[in-house]
């Protein structure tokens, strides 16, 4: 019998770790751990509007310097985060959630940036419980695309409300037109990335590098022949030359290379491609000085 028993936790323990594991990760994010989800809704749109800017309204019509409008299936989910967590918790969960599937941020904004609340629930969302404190909400909008090769739109909106009940809309849909998505390309499945890594220093850089990415880029460089681009960009500052920038594009990406051995990554896998500001994106998180790692992986 203690074998027996001995077995079935081995095998249950097996189970939690393959479920759990980037390989097998269930396509849609679950819903934040310590939230209540109060609503879902179907979305089914031939022309569904995602907000890549903030939002204003002007004569009972909504403004936005950057909207796209793409055919999606999915659904909207709104949740009520319980009194021990928080809204700020909840938006980690969803950007860490996102990361682990690769996700590309389109847009991201925080408080009045994004705008007045009162757009976003009653004019985007149509949720009147999500209307709260201008200076307390948050945006994040995110593509990623899934081991079958569908490309996935999320949308995250928190607040807090005036009585300080907090909440979240999530959005997770499907689409087949990704083309209109500035800054996301959906390309071949063998190249994994980029993971965007913000950097600041001169002499000594800090890498905004958080565990999870490690975690990704260690998983990844496992498989057999694969290389690991870290493509490094910097901004032209005024007074400087473009020599000089390009120098520190230069040791930002040798200072990234030392980290990533630390991590696990061979010396034989790592390719640093200089960039530095010749090459620019229209995409906010794709901007300033930064190292953009991808994972090629080998021909089968």
């Amino acid at each position: 019998m203690i074998i027996k028993r001995i077995t079935i936790v081995q095998l249950l323990a097996l189970f939690m770790a393959l479920w759990a594991s980037p390989g097998v990760m269930a396509e849609d994010i679950p819903p934040y751990p310590k939230a209540t989800v109060e609503k879902t809704v179907p979305i089914v749109s031939s022309g569904h509007r995602i907000l890549l800017s903030a939002v204003r309204e002007i004569n009972d019509q909504i403004r936005s310097d950057s909207i796209v409008r793409l055919p999606v299936e999915g659904e909207g989910q709104l949740l009520q985060v319980e009194p021990d967590a928080s809204r700020k918790q909840a938006r980690q969960y969803y950007l860490d959630e996102l990361a682990a599937r690769n996700a590309i941020v389109l847009y991201r904004c925080e408080g009045r940036a994004c705008g007045r609340s009162n757009v976003w629930a009653n004019q985007i969302f149509n949720e009147a419980r999500l209307y709260g404190r201008d200076t307390d909400q948050d945006y994040v909008a995110a593509a990623y695309q899934n081991m079958d090769g569908e490309v996935k739109v999320v949308l995250v909106y928190t607040v807090t409300r005036g009585n300080m009940r907090e909440y979240v809309w999530v959005e997770q849909l499907t689409t087949e037109s990704s083309e209109a998505l500035p800054g996301f390309t959906a390309g071949s499945t063998r190249i994994l990335g980029p993971i965007i890594i913000p950097w600041t220093g001169g002499v000594t850089f800090q890498f905004d590098y958080s565990a999870n990415n490690r975690r990704q880029v260690r998983e990844w460089a496992q498989e057999p022949g694969t290389k690991v681009l870290v493509n490094s960009y910097t901004e032209l500052e005024e007074s400087e030359t473009l020599d000089s920038a390009m120098n520190r594009a230069r040791e930002a990406a040798q200072s990234m290379a030392v980290l990533l051995g630390k991590s696990g990554v061979s010396d034989s896998q790592i390719m640093p491609i200089i960039i530095g500001p010749a090459v620019a994106f229209d995409v906010p998180s794709r901007s300033g000085n930064r190292i953009e790692l991808k994972v090629v992986t080998s021909p089968e």
